[in-house]
């Protein structure tokens, strides 16, 4: 998934690179940007690269950055920003979880669990565990949700709710190990019919975290 066009691309490039970015007037910006004469378009992509979360901006007080995963300093109350790399499906496993970063989810760190250093997150997609119940909020995860990983989680039991990318395709599932087969089975938890996908010891399988959190959307 990459939702940012070429000029929000290069105008990312050019903030991690010009110290003092956001002290240039907006024409300047624009030349550099190669629309030399239009600061509003210039304006208009730099509102859009906040509204996705990947900068902070104040021109008043000549402040655009680019935000990082971590605490906001800036904020009175906690702030974390969490990477979002892609979408995971919640049926068959078919769209893939890209791994570049293109938005940050802006949470407040009373909504995340306490080990926040290795959490990513994804946009879910599908209905197949709109039953399953996660974190300490207890929620359920919906077609458009956010959902919070653990991508260092390696003590994987049965019951967990995964990650799973499968030939290059990402699902969320029930994990659950089938010793006897000597296969993993990926369970849906769902009110609606969904099958269970079954993974052998030969198929192309990696597990990616366990899902630790759930931002409604």
């Amino acid at each position: 998934m990459n939702n940012l066009n070429i000029k929000q691309k290069r105008l990312l490039d050019l903030i991690a690179t010009h110290d003092n970015f956001g002290s240039l007037s907006l024409r300047k910006m624009a030349d550099l940007l190669g629309v030399s004469g239009k600061p509003q378009i210039v304006k208009y992509h730099l509102e859009k690269l906040v509204e996705k979360g990947l900068i902070q901006m104040n021109l008043k007080e000549g402040v655009v950055k680019i935000v990082k995963k971590g605490y906001d300093k800036a904020s009175k109350s906690p702030i974390y920003s969490l990477p979002v790399v892609g979408s995971a499906n919640c049926g068959e496993a078919t769209i893939f979880a890209e791994e570049n970063i293109d938005q940050y989810l802006k949470i407040s760190s009373s909504l995340l669990p306490r080990n926040k250093k290795n959490l990513y997150a994804l946009i879910a997609e599908g209905s197949s565990m709109n039953k399953a119940r996660v974190g300490l909020m207890n929620k359920s995860i919906e077609n458009g949700d956010y959902v919070l990983v653990d991508s260092e989680y390696k003590n994987y039991r049965n019951g967990d709710i995964v990650v799973a990318v499968i030939d290059g395709m990402a699902t969320i599932k029930r994990y659950k190990e089938d010793k006897f087969n000597n296969r993993i089975v990926l369970e849906p938890d769902s009110t609606e019919k969904h099958l269970p996908i079954f993974i052998h010891e030969e198929d192309n399988f990696l597990l990616c975290g366990k899902v630790v959190g759930i931002i409604k959307s």
